[in-house]
């Protein structure tokens, strides 16, 4: 039986419910909330926005129950310059159901709720912790400056509301034991890249390149990742996805090195199919895109930190580097380049991190704390 609070926040009498932060953007954490409604097929989605041709198609197909703030067109475009108002959108929603599970990073854990709370914590909020970085290339830090303490305060009340933590990663429970003073458990999100659908050629890329798969922000490093192409002539660098510093970025590139945006799926698997392996730089709380790669067979050379240390084993699923300096990042791209990896390694390890090992752990931990 659906209700309708005062606020406009749909309500719901369910077993389960998810809350997601907003699904505005085609990534990482977007994937894991379809494989969370593929785990409990019946629970409605709440979200501060959804912008259905921004985000994935397949969520057409759940039932996405977004907050007032979504009427705001300029919001669904940049979430980044509402950040000061998810903190109140949130506070009002309450959801009705035995157990709500949070994908958050910052938002969805402070709603109220009936039942169990369970929070399923890619990391403690970037921009509330490290604003400047996270932020950088926006007008959002000069916006979110005078709520950055409020809100912090807010943050930690949220996150001791919660009967269980679950972490993405070993360094993003590290995360939550040193902010909020809380032990979480570790479930690594599922790879649910379709490596064997069809891919469509992204015009004027010629096979063979290192791709990079990003999201355009600071602490991603992509900059030197394109920085290392000048001291790798023989090679070529496509670089995948958007953000505030793509225009940056783009004009600063050197001649080796094509950012192309957004793509599709089926571009992106045209793209990982075709490259000859993957870089990545950045400080990840997880590091999925190396276990997207092993999908299609390619290893990958990361930043030796953060969640990349769960999800690459050096010298067989991919190479290290110690520092985001192009210097070392061109050392890593020639060893990976130079390197031959065993199709049969790259499988074994891509099964641990399958979405049926997901959905049995998720479903388990919701389980046990189930009323």
């Amino acid at each position: 039986m659906v209700q309708r609070s005062e606020e406009g926040i749909g309500q719901i009498v369910a077993s389960t419910a998810i809350v997601h932060d907003y699904l505005t953007q085609r990534g990482g954490a977007e994937r894991v909330v379809l494989a969370l409604a593929r785990a409990f097929p019946d629970a409605p989605v709440y979200t501060s926005l959804y912008e259905p041709e921004s985000t994935f198609e397949e969520f057409a197909h759940v039932d996405v129950r977004p907050s007032r703030l979504n009427q705001v067109a300029a919001l669904r475009r940049n979430h980044r310059v509402g950040l000061p108002l998810f903190a109140t959108t949130f506070s009002r929603m309450k959801i009705d159901a035995d157990v709500t599970v949070c994908s958050s990073s910052g938002w969805a854990h402070g709603v109220k709720t009936t039942g169990v709370k369970v929070v399923y914590c890619y990391t403690p909020a970037r921009w509330l912790y490290q604003t400047e970085r996270y932020l950088e290339g926006s007008l959002a830090p000069t916006l979110a400056s005078p709520f950055l303490a409020p809100l912090r305060a807010w943050d930690r009340k949220a996150a001791k509301s919660a009967d269980l933590y679950i972490a993405i990663s070993s360094v993003v429970r590290g995360r939550i034991r040193s902010l909020y003073g809380r032990e979480a458990m570790v479930i690594h999100p599922p790879v649910t890249v379709d490596s064997k659908g069809d891919g469509h050629e992204v015009e004027g890329v010629e096979p063979g390149y290192v791709l990079c798969v990003s999201r355009l922000l600071p602490y991603k490093n992509v900059d030197a990742v394109a920085e290392a192409f000048e001291e790798l002539a023989g090679e070529r660098l496509v670089v995948v996805g958007e953000g505030p510093l793509l225009d940056r970025y783009r004009s600063q590139a050197p001649a080796n090195v094509r950012f192309v945006g957004g793509v599709s799926e089926s571009q992106l698997r045209w793209l990982y199919r075709n490259s000859a392996g993957l870089v990545a730089a950045s400080y990840e709380d997880f590091g999925l895109t190396p276990l997207e790669g092993l999908a299609f067979g390619k290893a990958t050379a990361v930043l030796h930190g953060g969640g990349f240390l769960d999800t690459v084993v050096d010298g067989e699923t991919g190479v290290f580097f110690d520092v985001p300096d192009p210097s070392a990042i061109a050392d890593a791209v020639k060893r990976l380049l130079g390197s031959t990896w065993k199709p049969a390694r790259l499988r074994q390890h891509l099964a641990g991190f399958d979405e049926d090992v997901f959905r049995a752990a998720i479903t388990a931990a919701v389980d046990a704390v189930r009323p």
